[in-house]
This record gives structure tokens, C-alpha cells and sequence, in this order.
């Protein structure tokens, strides 16, 4: 294993578990987009262009921003009442690991069924772009329109619960 890789490992599986343990929901979230990035970098790192920017645009530029947003605008950032770690760290981190040991030995199953020598994919990241810009443009105008409209959607829900509770 390669050094870059290992450190790109160890920040993911800070992040990830940052966002299990932490008891203010500001940070946590802000530890799953740390994950998420690592995610990414993973991504890139395995020469997967594609699912590494997508990791970047959807589940970093759009999910963990909003789930911020949603956050800040729902009044759940208030500073927990005592400590960092929230009280059910334990039975979080049991089942984070039964997770975790499940999914590696999915993982370690497949490797049987695998092919020992792989094709290399003929579709580029370029071409990828040119086809939603192209042939799928209103497929992606009308998901940009989507998450635009439940963005506002929020807000205004927020907007109208504080003030009802102010």
C-alpha cells in the first residue's frame, strides 16, 4: 500500500467517524463532508474521474451544503448540553464496526468472482460531459430545477417555523 493511499484512508475514516461520535450536529456534518471528500480523493486516486468529481459536485457541493444549511436554518446547531461525544457513542461505534466487518468481508467474498485481468473502460470523463451537456441537457436542466425548488422549499419551511416559534 502506497502512502497517499493510507493517508487518504486514515482522513476518511476520521471523518467518518467524527460524524459517528461528535454530538453537535454542525461538526458532524461537516465530518461527513471530510468523509465524503476522502471518498473523492479515493475515487480519483483508482483513476475513477467520474465518480470522483460526481463525489465532489453531488455529495459535497450539493447534499452536505444543504444538509448544513438545514441545520443552521432548523436551529439544531446549539451547543450540546455537556460534552463532546454524545452518550451513545459505544452502541454507535458496535454497530459502525459490525458494518464495517460486513462489508469487508463482502468485499473479500468477491474477490473470487472477480476476473484477474480487466478491460480498460473506452468511455471518458469527456465523454461523460459532452453526453449531459448534449443528448441528456434537459434530463440534467430539470434535476438542476429539482434541487433548486426543494432548496427554497426549505428555507421557506424554516423561515415560517421561526417565526411561529419567535
Amino acid at each position: 500500500m502506497s502512502t497517499v493511499f493510507c493517508l487518504i484512508a486514515a482522513l476518511t475514516l476520521a471523518g467518518a467517524l467524527a460524524a459517528v461520535l461528535l454530538r453537535n450536529t454542525v461538526h458532524c456534518a461537516l465530518a461527513v463532508t471530510l468523509a465524503f471528500a476522502g471518498l473523492a480523493l479515493l475515487f480519483l486516486r483508482l483513476d475513477a474521474q467520474f465518480a470522483g468529481f460526481a463525489q465532489i459536485l453531488i455529495y459535497i457541493g450539493a447534499v452536505a451544503i444543504l444538509v448544513v444549511f438545514a441545520i443552521l436554518l432548523t436551529r439544531g446547531s446549539e451547543a450540546p448540553a455537556s460534552g463532546v461525544f454524545s452518550r451513545t457513542w459505544l452502541a454507535g461505534l458496535l454497530i459502525a464496526a459490525a458494518v464495517f466487518a460486513v462489508l469487508g468481508w463482502s468485499v473479500l467474498q468477491s474477490v473470487r468472482a472477480l476476473p484477474f485481468e480487466s478491460a480498460v473502460p473506452q468511455v471518458t470523463v469527456h465523454d461523460i460531459g459532452v453526453a449531459l451537456v448534449g443528448r441528456y441537457v434537459l434530463a440534467l436542466e430539470i434535476v438542476a430545477l429539482l434541487l433548486t425548488a426543494a432548496t427554497i422549499g426549505a428555507v421557506i419551511v424554516a423561515l415560517h417555523e421561526k417565526e411561529r416559534a419567535g
